[in-house]
């Protein structure tokens, strides 16, 4: 199982925070955000690790991170020159993933769970994750019929068929690069991870894990106070109990 951290974009809606710096690299309490999914994916096993970012601050990820042995981890990197889609990390990655499954987390979801267990019994098709959320219209949003079995996913809907967001965590087998090629872009002008998800679902493919510990998309003003506080409370608490 090969990892890819999704770093690039521009992050606007966080500006002026990040006219200086990427997203990724501000601080989530006392930690850079891209600490977590880094953590999140070696926590699963997951060792080798291709960390696509801007080009604007390359040399930033590079000061920071290294080749990952200060992680226990490898790490090589790659450049999208222009946020095309969060498909497009595999065509970016094609190469790195070669025969491999692949898993991707987003470089600005912060978790707290451990997916070791699902991660490490995926054999092929797609698995994704989903949380129960107050706001599903800015996030894909996969609908179930009454067995809890996924039967359709949009993406950024007008009128949420559910609560139920996509999490920035996707597991695949080898095939996603080959249908990331073949999408083709939305109305937004993206090759979009939900019409991924979606061609798995028709092939009968697609496992949908439902969790309900914490997950932030730290890409707002709010989001990214939320879960530093969090962070927080979690890192003292473990000072009292030390």
């Amino acid at each position: 199982m090969k990892g890819i951290i999704l770093a690039g974009g521009r992050a606007t809606r966080l500006r002026p925070l990040t006219t200086i710096t990427s997203k990724q690299l501000l601080p989530v309490y006392n930690k850079p955000m891209i600490y977590y999914p880094i953590e999140t994916l070696i926590k699963a096993g997951i060792t080798e690790i291709l960390i696509i970012i801007a080009p604007d601050y390359s040399g930033h990820f590079l000061n920071l991170l290294g080749d990952g042995r200060d992680f226990g981890a490898k790490f090589s990197y790659a450049v999208q020159k222009e946020p095309k889609g969060l498909a497009d990390a595999f065509i970016i990655g094609a190469d790195f993933i070669d025969n491999d499954n692949v898993t991707m987390i987003l470089g600005d979801n912060i978790f707290d769970q451990d997916f070791s267990q699902e991660i490490n019994n995926f054999k092929s098709g797609a698995m994704i994750f989903a949380r129960k959320v107050e706001d599903p219209k800015r996030f894909g949003v996969v609908e179930f019929d009454k067995n809890m079995k996924a039967v359709s996913i949009e993406e950024k809907p007008e009128s949420p068929r559910s609560n139920y967001a996509v999490v920035g965590l996707y597991t695949y087998d080898n095939r996603v690069v080959e249908i990331a090629k073949n999408l083709k872009p939305s109305d937004r002008g993206e090759i979009e991870i939900t019409d991924i998800n979606r061609i798995y679902l028709e092939k009968g493919e697609l496992q949908v894990n439902i969790f309900d510990t914490l997950w932030e998309d730290a890409g707002t003003f709010d989001s990214l106070l939320h879960v530093s506080n969090v962070m927080a409370q979690k890192e003292k608490a473990k000072q009292v109990q030390g």
